[in-house]
């Protein structure tokens, strides 16, 4: 599921992600769309992630995946030109080659809640755009968090 430019700023707020001390990453990417990973009966999600002809940006440009885990994402570059995408995934990135009209398939894990970024660092891809994110929502583990005091939560 992918935004249209009017439905954005009320998924953000929905999302927590233009609200400070949440994951506010709505206002460090402020163009291109919001898509949301659906979950398999699994536990393993899946998402699809396309370069339009001539817009240099991802569609979406931010998923947002509902915890952490596996997701297959499908990439698809309807472009003319050729791009790539280099993927986040613990233990070692991944590196999709995406040729003009093409599309391919990448295995990602992460577990952990953050951001993470992708992008096409070919050519000067990034520097005019093709950048986007994950978010990750959730919590961090018990056995993760720093050993201090609770903190006020907004």
């Amino acid at each position: 599921m992918t935004t249209t430019a009017h439905e954005r700023a009320d998924l953000l707020d929905k999302l927590g992600l233009a609200t400070q001390n949440k994951a506010a990453l709505g206002q460090v990417l402020g163009t291109g769309s919001i898509g949301q990973a659906t979950e398999e009966p699994d536990g393993r999600m899946k998402a699809t992630i396309r370069i339009h002809p001539d817009e240099l940006t991802w569609d979406p440009s931010i998923l947002v995946m509902p915890h952490g885990g596996d997701i297959e994402l499908e990439l698809v570059n309807d472009d003319m030109n050729t791009h790539c995408a280099l993927l986040p995934s613990n233990g070692d990135r991944k590196f999709i080659w995406l040729v003009n009209h093409s599309h391919g398939h990448a295995h990602l894990n992460l577990d952990g809640p953050g951001y993470y970024w992708f992008g096409s660092p070919t050519g000067n891809d990034e520097g005019r755009g093709l950048t986007g994110s994950i978010v990750v929502l959730g919590d961090a583990p018990p056995e993760a968090r720093l050993d201090r005091p609770e903190q006020p939560r907004p």
